[in-house]
This record gives C-alpha cells, sequence and structure tokens, in this order.
C-alpha cells in the first residue's frame, strides 16, 4: 500500500504540474470499500486542499439527479415512460439525453437563466413542443433541468433539499450539498476555482449559470468516497446520469468553468473520483486522462498521462505576436494588392465573431456557449482571433484609402 500511494502521488503531482492544475482531490474504492482519500496542491486561498474541502463536481452531478428519478419510479411516484410537460418526451428520454432537445433547440447559457426548477421549464416549453424523441444523442443540461422540476413534482420536494434528504444523508454525505445557481448560491466556505491562460492560472469568479439537477452538487473527496463506495449496491445504469466509455466502464466527466471532475467504475471493480480547482480549456476538457491513469495504476498497467494545455497556449501566443508583427510590418511598408483581397483579411475577425457557434458545431457537439464564457475557456484563443482580427481590419481601410 505504501508502494502504490507513492506510485499514486507521483503521478497526480507530475500530470498537476504539465496541466497546471493547483489542486486535485481523489477518492477510490474497492467495490465497496474506500481504499484512498487524497488530495494535492491548494485552493486559491492559499490553503492545502483536504479530503473535506468543497469542491464542485459539475456534471458528474447528473448522476446523482438520476439516482433521484429512479428512486422514485421504484417508488411508484413517477413513470419513465409516460411523456411529460404536454409533450412527448419521457423522462427515460431525458436521462439518456435523447428527447430530442438539444442546445441547438434552446441555447441554455446564452438565454436569461432561470432561478428554479419550474422556471426552467416555462424557459423549455418551445423547445419541449417541437421536441421528438428518438434514438439519437444530444446532450444538454436543460434534459435534467427538466428532470430537476419532475423529482420536485412527484415528491413534492424542493429538489435540492430532496437530494439532501433522501441521497445525501443516508449515504453518510454530510458536506454535500446542490445549488440552483452559480456563483451566487455557492457555500461560505467553498473557495473559488481557477482559470488558465499561458501557463498562468488565477482565481475566478464561476459564471452566472443556472445548475440545478444538471451540474450544481458541491461535495468533498471524502464523500465521494462514500458516493462510489455505495455504488454495487445502487445499480447504476448506461443512460441514466452514467455513460459507457470504450471499455465498457461506467463514467460520467464534468466541467465548470473554473473547475473540472470525473468519476469512473472500472471493469475490476474500482471507483474512482477526481476533482480539480481548474476549469476547462483547450487542452483541459476535465480529469478524464488521469481518472484512466490511475486506473492502470491500480490494474498494474504502466500509465502517464500527458497534458498539452501549456504547449496549446504557447503557440496560440506566437500566432498572436506573429499576426501582430506582420500587421504593423504591413501598415509601415504599404503595397498595392486588388481590393478584393483585402476582403480576405476580415477572415479572423469574421471566425472570432462566430467563434462560440464554431466551436459548438466543431468541437462541443453542439453545445451552447457566450462569448463572456469563450473567454474563461481559450483567452489566448479570443486574444489571437482579436489582434488578428484588429490588425487586419486596419491595414484593410488603410490601404483601400489608399
Amino acid at each position: 500500500m505504501i508502494l502504490w500511494g507513492a506510485a499514486l502521488t507521483l503521478l497526480v503531482s507530475t500530470y498537476m504540474g504539465e496541466a497546471s492544475l493547483p489542486g486535485v482531490a481523489v477518492a477510490i474504492t474497492k467495490g465497496d470499500q474506500v481504499i484512498a482519500v487524497q488530495t494535492f496542491g491548494h485552493d486559491s486561498s492559499g490553503a492545502p486542499l483536504t479530503e473535506n474541502s468543497k469542491m464542485p463536481i459539475a456534471s458528474v452531478s447528473k448522476s446523482f439527479t438520476a439516482l433521484a428519478v429512479r428512486r422514485l419510479a421504484d417508488a411508484g411516484e413517477l413513470d419513465l415512460d409516460r411523456p411529460v410537460f404536454g409533450s412527448r418526451v419521457t423522462p427515460r428520454h431525458l436521462l439518456a439525453h435523447k428527447s430530442g432537445i438539444s442546445d441547438s433547440t434552446l441555447p441554455e447559457k446564452s438565454l436569461p437563466q432561470p432561478d428554479t426548477p419550474a422556471q426552467a421549464v416555462e424557459r423549455a416549453r418551445e423547445a419541449l413542443a417541437k421536441a421528438v424523441p428518438d434514438d439519437e444523442f444530444r446532450y444538454t443540461n436543460t434534459n435534467y433541468h427538466l428532470l430537476a422540476r419532475l423529482v420536485e413534482l412527484a415528491s413534492g420536494e424542493n429538489f435540492n433539499a430532496y437530494l439532501k434528504t433522501h441521497v445525501f444523508e443516508p449515504l453518510g454525505m454530510n458536506d454535500t450539498t446542490a445549488i440552483d445557481v452559480t456563483p451566487r448560491d455557492l457555500p461560505p466556505d467553498y473557495r473559488k476555482g481557477y482559470g488558465y491562460a499561458y501557463g498562468f492560472s488565477v482565481p475566478v469568479t464561476e459564471p452566472h449559470r443556472f445548475v440545478t439537477g444538471s451540474d450544481g452538487v458541491i461535495t468533498t473527496a471524502a464523500d465521494m468516497a462514500k458516493w462510489l463506495a455505495a455504488q454495487p449496491g445502487l445499480d447504476p445504469r448506461d443512460g441514466m446520469g452514467w455513460d459507457a466509455d470504450q471499455q465498457g466502464q461506467l463514467r460520467h466527466s464534468g466541467i465548470w468553468f473554473t473547475s473540472t471532475a470525473g468519476q469512473l467504475l472500472t471493469s475490476s471493480g474500482h471507483g474512482i473520483a477526481v476533482m480539480a480547482n481548474s476549469g476547462v480549456t483547450l487542452g483541459n476538457e476535465g480529469t478524464y486522462l488521469l481518472e484512466n491513469g490511475i486506473a492502470d495504476l491500480l490494474d498494474g498497467k504502466e500509465s502517464k498521462p500527458e497534458s498539452h494545455r501549456l504547449l496549446i497556449d504557447l503557440v496560440l501566443a506566437a500566432l498572436t505576436a506573429l499576426s501582430l508583427g506582420l500587421n504593423i510590418r504591413a501598415l509601415r511598408r504599404p503595397r498595392r494588392f486588388p481590393k478584393a483581397w483585402q476582403v480576405l483579411r476580415l477572415v479572423p475577425l469574421g471566425v472570432l465573431l462566430a467563434l462560440p457557434t464554431l466551436l459548438g458545431l466543431l468541437y462541443g457537439g453542439g453545445r451552447d456557449i457566450t462569448f463572456f464564457q469563450l473567454a474563461h475557456y481559450s483567452l489566448p484563443l479570443v486574444v489571437w482571433l482579436a489582434v488578428s482580427g484588429g490588425m487586419n481590419l486596419s491595414v484593410a481601410v488603410v490601404r483601400w484609402r489608399r
């Protein structure tokens, strides 16, 4: 165990250095037994992370919502296959992200944010009316916002209170809570997560978002160990708050703009939860690689997860400097070009304006993101396109006039 613990420390610490993660918390179980709860690094106050440090698990929260729905269904309080909210959508569709609703039909981050699950339902009325459930997977937080409201209607309780009474407390997760809106409802002893750019991590406030049912659980490494240890008796299922990976293992990842998390149930019977206090960025799409590295370590395999986060930002910094230099030279040494060619200089600016949509379509599976959130996701990318677009526009205007 001592040698294994040393290997875990080396693995996590090495990856933290490469990925510039200020703090990481890890919980590991075998069957229904907790075998390790370990923390690394510090929080944004500078204090060392502990097993009781409050951290968000983002969309890992969906597995808790799914458990609440299943329990109400098992008690006969909710029918998984009965259409809800006057639509053709059933709770089973919502659980599996096969409701026909997507971020394209309801841009849940760009629209005004609700304060309650009831308001989330009202916001989704039009999308629900038009939704045609099918077998196509379309991931959107809206599905789980609606499930939170179903839990309230079936139980007669506030959703977050229901989780506390019927999920957290029975499992002994006494330091775990669920919130409605970030950053408004974060616990007083919660410490900010970090944003990242150009190799530097800076404490930042999570953007304003509605998170009930989808990604609002705030917990600790110690409590996540209890959650994982309970899974053999809870019978987690693919399509109900958990996803099956290519190896058939159940898992779910979670990303905030200021933190990331993930949970994994391995084929060897281990449960792994990882929480990091650094947000999603280009090159840091969650704790997936670290979870896999720990799983390999537990199975006696050699593994070295690598992060290219710094390299990506350095490339973007170089492109920014190159764009700046070339455009300054173009302004100082003007040459005559056909006016039609100057239109091409508007391409970077057009890409910047379309970037939220482009990222959603090409990289995020159609996910919605605002410009403000985009700056959290990759400030170096936004800076490069803004500098390149702005300078190109200046050069184009000068040459057009000449």
